[in-house]
């Protein structure tokens, strides 16, 4: 391992993380100490145990029909304690002014009459509903979980790439990358003082529980998901599992008087707060797709009703959108008084005439994005598309400019990656998640590293042959370990893992439940249905099978 270090080359323009030219950053002295007593064929074997567990517990996905190990890297990326307490401050700050947009885009509308964003860019988004116009959430929280994505640039500032409060996923690889790499690297992981990242569950579930409807002491919350064909249904589970809650399906759901009873072998049970990981689109067939056997008739005017609570709230995609992005730093000064901890990207709107004419004079040098897109779907790097992509691509821009945003190429931050045998730079993002249960909003230490494989590659998607890296945030030495009672009364211990994290039961697909007693829309409909509208929501975000 010292020899793949001293051949270590990061190159480029881009910001390596752990090297600053010849010299070593400070937040991986210790880490490169560690690996470098270990031999390559040692290495090696721990990769491929890795790799084998991932299958083994079925944290995989789909490419071409074949199911594989979802990559995880061996090496995690470190953060240290100042650089992550910008990032929390940044994402805190950024869920607050979101929630405060999204309670005033689908109520009094303020921030469009003081002329802070025209009323026009909400109304022709495609994730915006009007069905949750007035819909007040019990306490007031529409963004339960949000997923924030950032980008280090050249200069080694952190950017915000994106926003995500739809149905954010990833979080369930955050606790299994942390679990596989503390077994990988035992001696590695218990030299650092890492802040833990197991009890999410906990906060989730408080948070969830914090938003029940009035006047319901002890809720009933349920992980609604689309099934087993899910790309994301891995994850479904799990999260189910760690809290300590049903996993159910649309089928297990029904609408009586306003009210969201849940089927039981013992009968209906009322259910007070579904975390959804249903697209709007298909939740609810009376107001949505009317062809949907994903979610359950009724539920909006359940939720309208106050009688239930969709976590996150229906109609949170219109802050998704990134042309909505673009406005985001004027957003943070309209509700909060503050200028953004962290910036965005610089971004022109297609739908702006002056700056379509300069998007469209420098194709060949930017990046342009679908506004609705995800997962990378869509984006066309100027500099790497051949003449006729490009030329494709003006068509499009040209023929509905309000669809496109273009963005400079940034050179995402690298850090060394162990593929094919040898170290390499492979350029990195981060997406930090945060949970919000109407007094704070606390923000996972670490996240979702996502990781470009193929060298050179800027698209960091699973989809597009990414994978994922532990993200170790350490305790200073002026952290104070604390333990903190949340709303519903479960104390967290917050102390760094100095020897291992807290293990975190994984069963990709677990054994099918009891039958329900009555057949639900997907039984008389058909699993062919059920398998090509699952299809249709993950093709939608852009992801692939399982990741």
């Amino acid at each position: 391992m010292a020899a793949m270090f001293e051949g270590y080359q990061s190159g480029g323009p881009a910001f390596d993380e752990m090297f600053d030219g010849g010299a070593l950053r400070s937040p991986y002295l210790r880490l490169r100490e560690s690996l470098t007593s270990m031999t390559t064929p040692d290495l090696v074997s721990r990769v491929e145990a890795l790799q084998a567990g991932y299958l083994d517990q079925g944290v995989t996905f789909d490419i071409g029909g074949e199911e594989r190990a979802f990559p995880l890297d061996i090496l995690p990326r470190v953060i240290e304690m100042d650089t992550w307490s910008t990032i929390e401050t940044g994402v805190q700050q950024r869920v607050r002014a979101l929630e405060m947009f999204l309670a005033d885009v689908y109520d009094a509308g303020e921030v469009f009459d003081d002329g802070v964003i025209p009323r026009r860019v909400i109304t022709t988004s495609s994730h915006y509903h009007r069905a949750s116009a007035n819909v007040r959430p019990p306490n007031g929280v529409r963004v339960h979980v949000s997923g924030i994505d950032l980008i280090r640039d050249n200069s080694g500032e952190f950017r915000v790439l994106e926003d995500n409060v739809r149905v954010p996923s990833g979080v369930s690889y955050v606790m299994t990358n942390r679990r596989a790499i503390s077994a990988a690297l035992p001696e590695t992981f218990a030299e650092h003082r890492i802040r833990p990242v197991a009890s999410y569950p906990q906060r989730l579930l408080a948070a969830l529980r914090a938003a029940a409807p009035a006047g319901v002491t002890d809720p009933t919350v349920v992980v609604l998901t689309p099934g087993v064909y899910n790309g994301a249904y891995f994850e479904h589970a799990l999260l189910a599992r760690t809290m300590g809650v049903e996993l159910v399906e649309g089928r297990d759901l029904e609408c009586r008087r306003g009210r969201v009873m849940m089927r039981t072998t013992q009968g209906l049970a009322p259910v007070h707060v579904i975390y959804r990981r249903i697209d709007d689109e298909f939740l609810d067939p009376v107001h949505f797709r009317a062809d949907s056997v994903l979610g359950c008739p009724g539920m909006i005017d359940a939720a309208r009703a106050g009688n239930v609570t969709l976590a996150n709230a229906v109609g949170n995609g219109v802050a998704d959108d990134k042309l909505v992005y673009t406005y985001m730093p004027d957003i943070i000064r309209y509700y909060l008084g503050e200028e953004p901890v962290i910036r965005n990207v610089d971004t022109w709107r297609c739908g702006e005439p002056d700056h379509l004419t300069e998007v469209l004079d420098r194709l060949d040098e930017l990046v342009l994005k679908p506004v609705d897109g995800s997962g990378g779907k869509g984006i066309v790097i100027g500099p790497r598309a051949s003449r006729s992509e490009l030329d494709e691509l003006r068509g499009k821009v040209q023929e509905d400019p309000r669809s496109w945003i273009a963005q400079p190429v940034v050179q995402l931050s690298t850090v060394p990656t162990f593929v094919d045998g040898e170290l390499g730079p492979r350029h990195v993002d981060l997406r930090p998640f945060a949970v919000n249960d109407g007094t704070r909003v606390w923000v996972l230490p670490g996240g979702l590293t996502r990781v470009a494989l193929a060298k050179g590659e800027l698209i960091v998607n699973s989809s597009r042959g990414g994978g994922s890296k532990d993200t170790w945030v350490l305790a200073g030495p002026t952290f104070e370990p604390s333990e903190e009672t949340l709303a519903d009364g479960t104390v967290v211990d917050e102390s760094p893992s100095e020897t291992r994290e807290i293990p975190v039961a994984v069963v990709a697909d677990p054994e099918p439940g009891p039958e329900a007693p009555a057949a639900g829309p997907a039984m008389t409909t058909g699993l062919s249905t059920v398998f090509e509208q699952s299809e249709q929501q993950q093709q939608a975000r852009g992801g692939a099978r399982r990741c």
